[in-house]
């Protein structure tokens, strides 16, 4: 079994752990992690419609089980460990509306529950939870716009309460947690990227602002690496000047140094190798990691590379068994999943970057 990450590990620790493919093909599920389970839950199959499928991944042994439905079919849901219990929140449904239902399976009785309904429909929620609390931030409402909630869910008081707004409403953002900060980047506002970079301290339920990311890119990458948080890659938008222009793919690398409090671009020596958007970021070996997306070529990409924290560089590291972009992805201290997405059509893929023993 893969050990916890060490910064001093090598391009040549990386390896890849392919598991048994999941028994349901799908995107825009919502992973959890809890105990050496991996639990998938919903996302979109074959027909492009929301799934209420739920499939247990037990990594030690590498079989599935499938477990009860969820009463809601949904896809792009967050979802949360909550001790013994999975919470799932929003998402879309059949008719492509957002979801203010809120759904627990409890891992003990082998069930499904419904919980308190969050105050207003919402999709691509950034939820973190701590101490056993769940925060939910953002999302996309019923209406489209891009939504500035937080809402908090304390389960002894079975009901969300409302926290102060974010600065900058959006959806899909990335979050982080840090301390007694959430910090979150990016995210979308309608199809527009968002360079907004925010954190929530949950000891003084306070914003602060921090310097906007330098350059607007969709579909980018973002990924946190002792204390420093980096956007990647993405699709760029032509500038409002120049008509004839496509976007194209970037390989662009933006660093927040927080000693320094601000973003510095880095130059094209430190540039990912390949250019790519629509792909799975962590951080594993002392190294940020990019995992697969789309770029120039007709089909998914297949390559990964590290950028070495200490060493300044990126390096290539084993390809992914299965080219895919789209993907769902769970970081532990040992493992980066990368988990269904899209190869030539809706992936049952579940592969996971790891480091050799010693590494």
């Amino acid at each position: 079994m893969p050990v916890p990450a060490m910064a001093g590990a090598t391009a040549k620790s990386f390896f890849w752990e392919a598991f048994p493919a999941m028994p349901s093909c799908r995107v825009y599920c919502s992973p959890v992690y809890q105990d050496g389970h991996l639990f998938v839950v919903g996302g979109c199959g074959q027909a492009g419609l929301p799934l209420p499928t739920v499939e247990m991944l037990d990594v030690l042994s590498q079989t599935w089980t499938v477990l009860p439905p969820l009463p809601t079919p949904r896809a792009g849901a967050a979802a949360v460990a909550l001790g013994k219990q999975v919470l799932v929140m929003g998402g879309m449904d059949s008719r492509q509306s957002p979801l203010a239902s809120v759904e627990v399976f409890s891992t003990d009785q082998g069930k499904w529950e419904k919980a308190a309904a969050l105050a207003q429909p919402s999709m691509g929620i950034s939820a973190i939870e701590r101490d056993g609390v769940v925060y939910a931030l953002g999302g996309m409402g019923a209406d489209t716009s891009p939504q500035a909630l937080v809402r908090v869910y304390e389960p002894a008081a079975a009901r969300w309460q409302p926290l102060p707004s974010m600065p900058t409403p959006c959806y899909g953002a990335s979050a982080f947690l840090q301390g007694n900060k959430i910090f979150l980047l990016g995210g979308r506002q309608g199809k527009l990227p968002v360079t907004a970079f925010e954190a929530f301290d949950l000891e003084t339920r306070s914003w602060t602002r921090y310097p906007s990311m330098p350059s607007r890119r969709a579909f980018a990458s973002c990924a946190m690496a002792e204390d420093c948080f980096f956007s990647l890659g993405g699709l760029q938008q032509p500038g409002p000047h120049n008509f004839y222009s496509r976007p194209h793919f970037v390989n662009t690398v933006e660093m927040f140094d927080p000693q320094q409090g601000a973003w510095s671009k880095l130059g094209r020596a430190l540039r990912m190798r390949e250019k790519r958007a629509d792909f799975v970021a962590g951080c594993l070996g002392g190294r940020v990691v990019a995992a697969g997306g789309l770029g120039n070529q007709s089909f998914p990409l297949d390559s990964v590379e590290g950028f070495s924290l200490t060493r300044k560089k990126w390096e290539l590291l084993p390809a992914m068994p299965t080219g895919r972009c789209s993907c769902a992805s769970y970081q532990t201290p040992s493992l980066l999943f990368v988990i269904g997405g899209v190869a030539q059509g809706p992936s049952g893929a579940v592969e996971a970057l790891c480091l050799r023993e010693g590494a």
